[in-house]
């Protein structure tokens, strides 16, 4: 099934147990496939008990066009392409990672702390 195109899918949210509660700690961020150039993709082992794997971390790009998403519910979710083995042209990562917001309250409140769940779905194409 590798031999043809696939590509991974990453479906991402909060997951905290007051309906009310809006993700503040944290949030999530991607940056859009179009502003980064192959350059800035570093690849970095990931070692694990049985294997070494490996991942890319992004470089630093003043290009970089990102986007966040501040005060999610859990009835929300983001939808995205982490990678595409296609290499024609269209986007084949989309990096992406949480930061600490300036506005998050400490004081241990709903959203405060950062509660999510993510699932990573293989798709592949005829």
């Amino acid at each position: 099934m590798l031999a043809r195109r696939f590509a991974i899918v990453q479906v991402w949210r909060p997951i905290y147990a007051d309906p009310r509660a809006r993700l503040l700690a944290h949030p999530l961020a991607l940056c859009d496939a179009r502003s980064v150039a192959p350059a800035d993709f570093i690849a970095a082992e990931r070692r694990h008990p049985t294997r070494v794997g490996e991942i890319y971390q992004l470089a630093y790009n003043p290009a970089h066009r990102w986007t966040h998403f501040p005060a999610m519910s859990r009835d929300e979710a983001l939808v995205f392409k982490v990678y595409d083995s296609a290499t024609d042209g269209r986007a084949r990562f989309t990096p992406h990672t949480a930061f600490a917001h300036p506005e998050t309250p400490g004081d241990g409140s709903p959203g405060s702390l950062r509660e999510s769940i993510e699932l990573r779905c293989l798709a592949f194409f005829g």
